[in-house]
């Protein structure tokens, strides 16, 4: 048709002509408008102000119903339908089917909702709802339909347009727009007691790309948090957050949290085919929006989870999920460009463990970060370690029963805040590792288990899923996209915290198929065997992922059994970590310190033993949290003999272990001879270095050995430089059970020489002779456990040591010396 002239300015908005009433007769849908049209005096192209927030659901849908119910009684007169231009026959439209609700001014009436269609969207099991929501092209229009449950109405606002939708009954609202082609536009949504304009969430494409989608359904996604859980973005120019989970056995799935008032009826994510990827993007929905998933299980039932990839969550015990991005800066670019340059094999490696929320209970990180890393420094500690820091409900699992295993704890603050954690650690030079826990998760009915309704991250045989010890539920190693969750989620701590190894816990646990399960309750593996291939075939992966990905990173294993390559390369058969707990070395050696030293020499291969198969993996020496806790009691509570022998027994065992091959490691309180059993309660006795107490220089007197310790360490590479070369150690007296001695030798890869002592008898030795190799002139005690400053008895060695032409222990030359009292001596070529 020929539009006449308007006589308004072209910038007014239309206003679309009242929508008829559905006739028996044919209708034929108009021409596109060409002309503007007059608004109203109320009509405005400006984007309304941005009202208060929308009535609680509950009550909006109490007044709805009042309202209906006295609407009801009301029956407005049925308008004549207008008159139409009659329309070419190629753009006529069928008649309109009946609607619920009558009319509205506004859009023409769309073709009502097949019945099928609307009972899944409202119960929330429908998989492609952007079919249905969102704007349309068809032959009479551009067709708008939207869900907005509690709603008074739903307004569709476009260049030069403003079209009322008409209501469809439970929250539905559509009409057609007489529009050649899908303008932008938004909704202006009008509740009882106010009206808020958004975006609709169901006119945007998918925001997940074909190669993400690709690589999640290969199970090789290497940043699968980039893809999947919530992102703040921009798409296609609107800012907004996108949600994705992967959830394949589900009917449908909702996002639901503050931004909704935790209804998800109105925000139905889409599935993306066959990934089992569900995802949608919600503008306006920023940092800090709180959420959850609302699952559709197979039976029809819903579940509400947290999101499994979350990067940031609720302070428990809350658990919903939380919008984050990073904005911290890192200053660490020096210290991670050359984190790798020397293999952490030949490199000292003297590690603290740390329980962060009870180091210093109350700090949060940023507060930790002004003190932990000036501590560890002072203490001469090369790197920390942190017991689990990824999310967890209970806080007495010490964080290993994880339901957040991409969000640092919310206990001390944000992810950005342990971000700078890391960062002044790194500033300190000290390197960050961080327990990693793979084996297993809670069963907590808002996390994992049984995710989307069947199992899905746990193992779908029964016996094979629940792990016995702990009562919790085993992964499902040979399924592809739960393995790129555990190998991502290795890759993503590092990458995304600058962590520098990871410690991964329960090995064991999670190579073989009949740990602690009796006869009956696992089957053989596929060859007839015990071993977990699918564990192995993950443990591979991970490492050489996280090798291949981030130089100078470093793995170790946690594994109490003999399994055979541990530390050997994956492309050679092994596991491929970087270095192994070696818990053997730990049992025995504490064995022995635990009995009277009068029965010591029954027990002397215990100290010997770990010197058989030293080489066989490359190994860490772990005096762990997991010695100090449930009746184990604290490394001095084990020792025998009084107050004095204990703590003389306590430095002689670590004058010894930082001596033995292999890295060290000690847990927090050890350091200064705590006498009482670690508690996450309430952390270390810090009191005890309070020099108000009569006895705080017995404990200050350790913690000065152990500085020493680090530092003497530190400097001399015969300590450090061939832990994992045979040629590095060798023996001068390992026979020695009589005296309750043992006398080595350790060499740096110049083959200079250092001379280690341990004598664990309460009595003086003197002129006790050892055979030494030839070429050094004199020896010097460099550490002597025994000093006064200590808190020994200070039998020392004061002047070098000569070698004498006397044959001893199968050498031409020896010297003599004093040992002291359950002490250590350590000493080099003068």
């Amino acid at each position: 048709m020929t539009a006449r002239k308007p006589s308004r300015k072209s910038s007014e908005p239309i206003e679309v002509p009242a929508a008829p009433q559905p006739v028996t007769t044919e209708i034929t849908a108009p021409q596109p408008v060409t002309a503007d049209i007059k608004a109203p005096s109320t009509a405005t192209t400006e984007p309304a102000p941005e009202p208060a927030a929308p009535a609680s659901p509950a009550g909006r849908a109490k007044r709805s119903r009042a309202k209906q119910s006295a609407a009801a009684a009301k029956t407005p007169k049925t308008p004549k339908a207008p008159k139409v231009p009659k329309a070419d026959s190629a753009t006529a439209t069928a008649p309109p089917r009946p609607r619920r609700g009558g009319g509205s001014k506004g859009a023409l009436p769309a073709t009502a909702l097949d019945d099928g269609d609307r009972a899944r969207l409202l119960a929330g099991e429908h998989h492609a709802p952007h079919d249905l929501l969102g704007a349309h092209l068809t032959r009479g229009g551009v067709v708008v339909r939207a869900l907005r449950p509690f709603a008074r109405s739903v307004t569709v606002l476009a260049q030069g347009l403003r079209a009322e939708l008409q209501s469809d009954g439970d929250g539905f609202f559509s009409g057609v727009l007489p529009t050649p082609a899908v303008p932008e536009y938004r909704l202006l949504v009008a509740y009882e007691d106010n009206e808020t304009e958004v975006e609709d969430p169901y006119r945007f494409l998918p925001s997940l790309g074909d190669l993400d989608l690709h690589l999640i359904g290969e199970g090789r996604h290497e940043e699968l948090w980039r893809a999947l859980g919530s992102q703040p973005m921009e798409h296609q120019g609107v800012a907004g957050t996108r949600f994705t989970v992967w959830a394949p056995n589900a009917r449908g799935v909702r996002v639901t949290g503050d931004f909704n008032f935790w209804d998800g009826t109105g925000f139905p994510m889409r599935s993306l085919g066959s990934t089992g990827v569900w995802e949608l993007f919600v503008p306006a929905v920023g940092e800090g929006t709180l959420y959850k998933f609302d699952i559709c299980r197979p039976d029809g039932s819903h579940t509400q989870r947290s999101d499994p990839m979350a990067r940031y969550a609720e302070v428990p015990p809350a658990n919903a999920s939380v919008v984050t991005a990073s904005h911290h800066e890192w200053q660490d670019g020096d210290w991670m460009a050359h984190r790798g340059d020397r293999p952490v094999h030949a490199s000292p490696f003297s590690v603290y463990e740390v329980h962060l929320p009870s180091w210093r209970p109350g700090l949060n990180y940023r507060q930790l970060a002004t003190q932990l890393p000036a501590y560890v420094k002072d203490l001469g500690f090369t790197h920390v370690e942190l017991m689990p820091v990824s999310e967890h409900p209970f806080g007495g699992s010490w964080g290993y029963q994880v339901t957040g295993f991409y969000a640092p704890t919310s206990r001390m603050g944000t992810p950005d805040d342990f971000r700078f954690l890391v960062d002044a650690l790194h500033a300190a030079g000290i390197g960050v590792l961080m327990d990693w826990v793979p084996a297993h998760f809670p069963r907590d009915d808002w996390a994992l288990a049984e995710f989307d309704g069947r199992p899905l991250y746990e193992h779908s045989d029964p016996n094979r899923a629940a792990h016995p010890d702990w009562g919790t539920l085993e992964f499902d190693y040979g399924r592809k996209e739960v393995r790129n969750f555990l190998v991502a989620n290795a890759t993503y701590w590092c990458e995304e915290f600058h962590i520098d190894g990871l410690r991964v816990d329960a090995v064991a646990s999670m190579l073989y198929l009949d740990y602690s399960r009796e006869d009956g309750q696992w089957s053989p593996n596929e060859h007839g065997g015990r071993e977990n291939l699918d564990a192995v075939a993950f443990l591979q992966e991970m490492n050489a992922t996280v090798y291949r990905r981030n130089p100078g990173v470093v793995t170790m294993a946690e594994e109490s059994t003999a399994w055979e390559g541990v530390t050997r390369a994956t492309e050679h058969g092994g596991l491929g970590f970087g270095l192994k707990w070696n818990m053997g070395w730990m049992h025995d050696s504490l064995v022995y310190m635990s009995k009277e030293p009068i029965h010591r020499k029954y027990h002397h291969n215990e100290m010997t033993f770990s010197m058989v198969y030293a080489y066989s993996e490359n190994y860490v020496l772990p005096i762990s949290h997991d010695e100090v806790v449930h009746g184990k009691q604290a490394l001095v509570s084990k020792m025998p003999g009084d107050w004095w022998q204990r703590r003389a027994n306590h430095r002689a065992y670590l004058g010894f272990m930082w001596a033995h091959p292999g890295k060290q490691l000690l847990f927090m309180g050890q350091e200064f001879a705590q006498g009482a059993e670690w508690s996450e309660g309430h952390g270390p006795d810090w009191w005890l270095l309070d020099e108000t107490y009569e006895a705080s220089g017995d404990h200050r007197g350790v913690r000065t050995l152990v500085t020493d310790l680090n530092a003497v360490y530190g400097a001399l590479p015969a300590l450090w430089q061939r832990d994992t070369d045979p040629e590095g150690f060798s023996w001068i007296d390992g026979g020695a059970a009589e005296d309750n001695a043992f006398a080595f030798l350790r060499y740096d890869a110049d083959g200079s020489p250092l001379l280690a002592v341990s004598h664990f008898s309460p009595v003086v030795r003197h002129d006790y002779r050892l055979g030494v190799p030839g070429g050094p002139e004199a020896w010097v005690e460099i550490l002597n456990t025994d000093a006064a400053r200590y808190g020994g008895s200070d039998v020392r060695n004061e002047d070098p040591l000569k070698p004498e032409d006397v044959p001893a222990h199968g050498r031409e030359t020896s010297v003599t010396l004093t040992l002291p009292p359950l002490a250590t001596v350590w000493f080099r070529p003068a």
